[in-house]
């Protein structure tokens, strides 16, 4: 009498598993569409003879070897590389990674239906690391690009390029992670990744990344890997950066990013109890730049701010990527927490220049006691005040092994410019703080180690 029920519960779960599988995307149309708008980079890069080796002094050689070095008679080394790309316009723009093109001195273009021509560089923007190139040619089939807003965690997603270089391979997967920040060699923040579980490999650098509808929601740039290959996770510049970028090397071959002058660190749990704050969140302020557009609007070390025009600052990551896009000369509303109040502030963000965005003793001894902190401190010597750009504060000698001052991670040579929501501006100045500091409470401290300020909670004793 149950066979029935069994049977009928198979079938259920047969029609179950059908109605899954058709839901499930198929890419082929995508693919036919929009292949041949994607296109393979070819570079080379010849070395300068010059730097291929050390040239002697060919006076001091005998005849039969002088002509080995004479740098005429030097080959020169080529360097070839790949990448992918896509055309942005009819008339031959295309995009691609900086990193693809870096050092090229030749830029070969081609197409899906074998064509290849030279490309013309534009402009580079190695902060997030795009490039707009040209080629001679009109009529030519193009990608548009899909607003970030649309683009959520799950989403499926596609990539066409030529990892390895095996020309217009596609592959597929999610969006695992949007608003990735992940730091460049030079410490620049500039790019909120979005991080997918598509497979990229080397060559597919600079193609792009599409949705279901065709559009292009990213700039396939990074991978993370300890083998060499794909292993799930993947970074691609968002459409949005794209846009900005391309527009502005469209029409002046440069880009110009905001600037706020500060240094920021992230607002961790204890941080954020002892700032007076109910959970972590926004970029804490370790130091304000002299003259800076945060300097002239008052901003403070150790104010944490949790909004920059209208956008909200989750995480410190989060505010190098609003401020880069804001126009220079821009003036915002910018919303700080300072000593537990929220305080708005109008900023005049200027242009981004060079590397401006952000990180033994001979004076006389002072306490050779740890004091209630658990360190010894002394006057700021003028050479070390001048070495690490600090005016104010008074010089770590020694920390007391286990103490409040070692459990913050504080060490010697640290200069301490703050303790709560008080500036140290002297030894006197410290000695009279310390003595007044609440007990058994949990308190901000920042110092400044080999020229870069930090953040730390310090628990004061009983």
């Amino acid at each position: 009498m149950r066979w029935p029920n069994v049977a009928t519960a198979l079938i259920l779960l047969v029609v179950s598993f059908s109605a899954s599988a058709q839901k499930l995307p198929n890419f082929a149309d995508l693919v036919e569409a929009q292949s041949p708008a994607v296109v393979k980079i070819n570079t080379v890069s010849r070395a300068n003879r010059s730097r291929q080796s050390i040239i002697p002094d060919t006076q001091q050689l005998p005849d039969i070897f002088r002509h080995f070095f004479d740098p005429r008679n030097i080959p020169e080394r080529e360097q070839r590389a790949i990448g992918s790309g896509f055309l942005v316009s009819s008339d031959g723009y295309l995009l691609t990674n900086n990193h693809v093109i870096d050092g090229a001195d030749e830029i070969v273009v081609r197409l899906q239906d074998r064509r290849e021509f030279t490309a013309e560089l534009i402009g580079t923007d190695p902060r997030s690391d795009i490039a707009l190139l040209k080629i001679d040619a009109e009529k030519l089939p193009y990608l548009t690009f899909a607003k970030e807003e649309e683009l959520r965690v799950g989403d499926w997603v596609l990539a066409i390029g030529s990892p390895f270089g095996l020309d217009f391979t596609a592959s597929a997967g999610i969006v695992s992670a949007i608003g990735r920040s992940i730091p460049s060699e030079d410490n620049g923040n500039y790019v909120p990744f979005i991080q997918t579980d598509v497979a990229i490999n080397p060559g597919n650098s600079g193609g792009p990344l599409f949705n279901l509808k065709g559009q292009v929601v990213g700039i396939n740039s990074q991978i993370y890997t300890r083998s060499g290959g794909s292993i799930g996770l993947s970074f691609a510049i968002p459409a949005s950066v794209a846009i900005n970028v391309f527009d502005q090397l469209k029409s002046k071959g440069r880009v110009d990013r905001g600037w706020l002058g500060v240094v920021i660190q992230e607002v961790d749990r204890n941080l954020a109890e002892s700032f007076g704050l109910k959970k972590p969140e926004g970029a804490l302020v370790a130091r304000v730049e002299p003259d800076s557009p945060a300097d002239k609007a008052g901003v403070k070390n150790g104010d944490i701010i949790t909004e920059f025009d209208r956008q909200k600052i989750i995480e410190s990551g989060d505010l190098p990527h609003v401020v880069g896009i804001t126009p220079p000369n821009s003036t915002v509303d910018m919303l700080v927490i300072r000593e537990g109040r929220k305080k708005t502030l109008s900023v005049t963000v200027t242009a981004l220049e060079g590397e401006n965005f952000a990180s033994n003793s001979n004076s006389p001894i002072g306490s050779a006691q740890d004091g209630r902190l658990g360190m010894v401190v002394e006057p700021l010597p003028d050479e070390i005040a001048k070495q690490f750009d600090v005016s104010e504060g008074v010089l770590v000698r020694s920390v007391t092994a286990a103490g409040p001052a070692a459990e913050a991670g504080i060490q010697a040579g640290d200069v301490i410019t703050q303790i709560g929501f008080n500036a140290i501006s002297d030894l006197d100045s410290y000695h009279q703080i310390e003595d007044q500091l609440p007990p058994d409470s949990l308190l901000p401290i920042r110092f400044v180690r080999k020229g870069t300020p930090i953040f730390r909670t310090i628990a004061t004793p009983e």
